[in-house]
C-alpha cells in the first residue's frame, strides 16, 4: 500500500523546513506520498483554517502538524479539528516543556509529539532581522539539527508510524511518538569518535539556550539600543553551534565513520559507515 502522510506547516520552525524531505531524501520511495499545506508565515485563524480544510480534503493516514509554540490556540485547534475528522496527529514544535500546564495536557492527550528543544526562536527584531539574516540563521539551525542527530531521530519516529500504517493499523490503533529531543537523545548512536560526540552535544546545548536569549531580546527588553546586541548575540551563538557541528562531522569523516542510513524504494532503511561501500 501507499501511505498518505500529511504535513500541516503553520508558521515556521527549522524542523518544518525539512519535514517531508527527511522521509524521502531521493524522492524515489514507492510506499508513501506526502502532501504539505502551509499557512505561510502567519498563524491567524483564517490561515490555519485554510490548511486544515485542504488537509481534510486530501485525507491522509496521519498528519504531522509543525509549528512554533505548538500549544498556542491556533496550532492546538488545528490538530483538534484534524483529530475530529479522524486523522491522527503528531505535533512537531520547539521547546514547550517550560509551559508546565499546557505541556502536561499535551502529554496526557492522544496526540503524538516530538519536542525539538534546540529548534530555537529567531531574533525577530526589525532593527536586526532582515530576510538574509533570517535565512542565514535558519541555515545554521538546520545544520545543527541535522548533524547532531536530532533530525535522524525525528525521521525514524515518523518512519515507525508509516510502518504501522503499512502493517494495517489506522486511527486510534497507531502508536504515536511522544519524544522530547534532548541533547543526549539527539547524539545517541550518531558518532564513533567521542570528541565528535562531545562537540555535537555542546552544539545542541548552545542551540537550546539560544531561545532564552532571544526571548529576552524580543519580549523582555524595551530599549532598542539594548535589545539589538542581545538578539545579535543569540544569532552568533547559533553560528558557533553550527561550527561545532562541522568540526564534529569532519572528525567522523577523518575516521571514515560517518553513519549513513538511506531509504530504499520500499521504505526500508539500510545503513553503512565506510564511504566506499554499499548500504545493507
Amino acid at each position: 500500500m501507499v501511505v498518505k502522510v500529511g504535513i500541516a506547516k503553520l508558521g515556521n520552525i527549522a524542523s518544518g523546513v525539512m519535514g517531508e524531505l527527511l522521509l524521502d531524501e531521493r524522492a524515489d520511495r514507492e510506499d508513501m506520498i506526502t502532501f504539505m499545506a502551509t499557512s505561510g508565515t502567519k498563524l491567524q485563524p483564517e490561515d490555519i483554517d485554510r490548511v486544515v480544510s485542504n488537509m481534510k480534503a486530501w485525507g491522509p493516514d496521519f498528519c504531522i502538524v509543525v509549528s512554533p509554540n505548538g500549544i498556542l490556540p491556533g496550532p492546538t485547534k488545528a490538530r483538534e479539528d484534524l483529530a475530529a475528522a479522524g486523522i491522527p496527529c503528531i505535533v512537531i514544535t520547539d521547546d514547550v516543556t517550560t509551559k508546565k500546564e499546557q505541556f502536561e495536557a499535551l502529554k496526557a492527550s492522544n496526540f503524538g509529539y516530538i519536542i525539538m528543544k534546540a529548534d530555537a526562536m529567531i531574533g525577530a527584531r526589525r532593527e536586526f532581522l532582515d530576510p538574509i539574516e533570517m535565512a542565514d540563521y535558519n541555515g545554521n539551525l538546520v545544520k545543527v539539527l541535522a548533524i547532531t542527530g536530532a533530525f535522524r531521530k525525528m525521521q525514524l519516529e515518523l518512519d515507525k508510524v508509516i510502518d504501522q500504517v503499512k502493517a494495517g493499523k489506522k486511527g486510534a490503533d497507531l502508536a504515536l511518538p511522544k519524544v522530547v529531543m534532548t541533547s543526549d537523545k539527539a547524539v545517541e548512536g550518531e558518532f564513533s569518535n567521542p570528541y565528535a560526540l562531545a562537540k555535537a552535544r555542546a552544539a545542541y546545548e548552545i542551540a537550546q539556550s539560544v531561545a532564552g536569549v532571544n526571548v529576552k531580546g524580543c519580549f523582555m527588553t524595551k530599549e532598542w539600543e539594548k535589545y539589538i546586541p542581545i538578539v545579535s548575540s543569540a544569532h552568533e551563538m547559533m553560528r558557533q553551534a553550527m561550527y561545532l557541528c562541522e568540526e564534529a562531522r569532519e572528525l567522523e569523516k577523518a575516521m571514515d565513520g560517518v553513519i549513513r542510513k538511506p531509504h530504499k524504494k520500499t521504505g526500508e532503511i539500510v545503513s553503512k559507515t565506510k564511504l566506499i561501500s554499499k548500504p545493507e
